[in-house]
């Protein structure tokens, strides 16, 4: 590391009062990549403690890998399988199959390279125009956009997608720890409504490109589990199916047992919430088990499979795991008051299942129960502070009394 430190240092003075000082914002985002920052950050901080934000995103990201890593190779998995042109053996030979991973990684890695092209590009910009370093947090939207994406969404859509969500969710707010919504969200929440016909259905969960001398194997469904769900009412997807992963959806929600170990590793480092994690698990149950109890009141439909739908498989199916593990937990978006953690995550999990049941035409209510509650998080948190100083108050009145 002796050889970079020293390019660094050799280059610093060119970068700060020489010629080329305009690149002294990529320049300093390179060199923080691999050495501690030797400055503070002055506005906008969200990470209270010694360690520097770029630490604390490369900890993310390390969570995100094994989410990556299985999305690579279910993409593979699900576009062979369509064409029935899996190798022979086991779900777990599947896993080992190389050119189930390459398929996957041949279509995921351009999308990853499109987001942080687009997006670093605009971060760049803002930092010339005013004067700054980059920003630290586009490391972790760059790789969550891409995750929550469906594998066959052309890549100019995902650029727009993630250059709406830097401009008018964190430059317009002032930049990285000033954004009020989660961005890798916005940006699927842009596509969503932007491009509603690449984001719902049963074709755009599964890449089935034409494959020489194959066809789509006859009544091959791609859709979700959910979309199954609110179509016919019931879904050829087990419950260990959904929590290996082993189902159609967005590149990185499929698999439960991925995000739990990323989950676990966010815990074990301080960097994500336990609280908000838990909490909105709780409420994800709560609400399922209400609806179970009283699916019996309405009529066939819809809504009623997504009511009896037993209450544990609303936590495996859809992006409920992963919204609540890298979505909810955000660091900027979320609240930051002890008991507003769990008062933030139980909303977070209870309007999920609320969304999901209530319109089961749009079955991913996490998105839209974390954004909600993005809004409310400031409130929250302002309410908790609050009742705080009363309850002091009171206290002290009663210590003078």
């Amino acid at each position: 590391m002796k050889i970079f430190q020293y390019l660094f240092d050799s280059t610093r003075p060119v970068v700060t009062t020489g010629k080329l000082k305009g690149l002294y914002p990529l320049h300093n985002a390179l060199e923080t990549m691999f050495f501690v920052p030797n400055h503070n950050t002055h506005s906008g901080a969200h990470v209270r403690d010694a360690v520097d934000m770029k630490r604390t995103m490369i900890t993310v990201i390390f969570a995100l890998v094994p989410a990556l890593l299985f999305g690579m190779f279910n993409a593979g998995y699900q576009h062979y399988k369509a064409f029935g042109l899996l190798a022979e053996g086991g779900l777990l030979s599947q896993f080992f199959t190389i050119q189930n991973f390459m398929f996957g990684a041949i279509r995921i890695v351009p999308m990853i390279a499109v987001t942080y092209i687009a997006g670093l590009a605009i971060e760049i910009y803002f930092a010339y125009r005013n004067k700054h370093a980059v920003n630290e947090g586009f490391l972790v939207s760059g790789i969550l956009i891409p995750l929550i994406m469906p594998i066959d969404i052309p890549l100019w859509m995902v650029a727009i997608s993630t250059a709406f969500s830097v401009l008018f969710v964190k430059e317009v707010f002032g930049g990285t720890g000033m954004n009020l919504l989660n961005p890798a969200l916005t940006a699927r929440v842009f596509a969503f409504f932007a491009y509603p016909t690449y984001m719902s259905g049963d074709k755009i969960w599964i890449n089935t490109s034409a494959e020489a001398g194959a066809q789509v194997v006859d009544g091959y469904s791609g859709a979700t589990a959910l979309g199954q769900l609110a179509s016919t009412g019931q879904t050829s997807y087990s419950s260990m199916d959904a929590f290996w992963g082993f189902v159609p959806g967005s590149i990185g929600e499929t698999s439960t047992f991925a995000i739990l170990l990323g989950a676990a590793f966010l815990i074990y480092t301080g960097v994500g919430s336990w609280k908000i994690m838990l909490s909105a698990l709780v409420g994800g149950l709560c609400m399922g088990l209400i609806f179970n109890s009283s699916a019996h009141l309405l009529d066939p439909g819809a809504m009623r499979s997504y009511m009896e739908l037993p209450f544990y498989q609303h936590l495996m199916y859809g992006g409920f795991a992963f919204g609540v593990v890298f979505m909810a937990t955000d660091p900027v978006s979320a609240a930051h008051t002890e008991r507003g953690k769990w008062i933030y995550g139980f909303l977070v999990g209870f309007m999920a299942i609320v969304f999901r049941v209530f319109n089961p035409a749009y079955p991913e209510g996490i998105m839209l129960a974390i954004l909600l509650m993005n809004v409310f998080a400031p409130l929250v948190d302002h309410y908790v502070v609050q009742a705080n100083i009363s309850k002091r108050l009171k206290r002290l009145k009663l210590q003078q009394a």
